[in-house]
């Protein structure tokens, strides 16, 4: 018998992140994990939709990260939709509370193998040429992940995201 927790695989992190893109894929939305921001910060997931509108998602899988999070709104200016990602088990209570903001802000709730939206974003549209920067942006970061992917030599050159 091994003294290692028992670990639910559709709670943790990539998890929560492999269902969240499901959803959003199955609705013609990509994203791409790990997206940083001309901010400094990290998007958890970014994206697309079919409207050319950009789409974050703030995942968080445990209470402590959600209540401790202070730098969520630095993503709203990235951003025409928001959304926070979470597993089924947490207490999403909080996030009807002013500080989060849930006049501009979605929830989906997503486990390993799929999500749901349980309150949409509302769109918060960006200006026109900051959309189009993000889009960009988003596209030369996809073309990058996949060139390198398939020959990790090229990983040196461009901009390392």
């Amino acid at each position: 018998m091994s003294d290692s927790p028992v670990i639910n695989p559709a709670l943790d992190a990539p998890s929560v992140f492999r269902g969240i893109q499901r959803l959003f894929a199955r609705n013609d939305v990509w994203l791409l994990p790990e997206m940083l921001l001309r901010n400094g910060r990290r998007a958890d997931l970014m994206g697309v939709d079919p409207k050319g509108r950009v789409i974050i998602v703030e995942v968080k899988v445990q209470r402590g990260d959600l209540l401790g999070d202070g730098k969520w709104p630095d993503y709203l200016d990235f951003c025409d939709r928001f959304y926070w990602g979470l597993p089924p088990h947490l207490d999403r209570a909080v996030l009807d509370l002013d500080d989060y903001r849930p006049d501009c802000c979605g929830i989906v709730v997503a486990d390993g193998y799929d999500g749901e939206i349980v309150r949409p974003a509302p769109l918060q549209p960006l200006a026109a040429a900051r959309r189009k920067t993000e889009v960009e942006r988003l596209a030369r970061a996809a073309m990058r992940r996949a060139t390198v992917a398939l020959d990790p030599h090229c990983s040196p050159w461009g901009n390392a995201e």
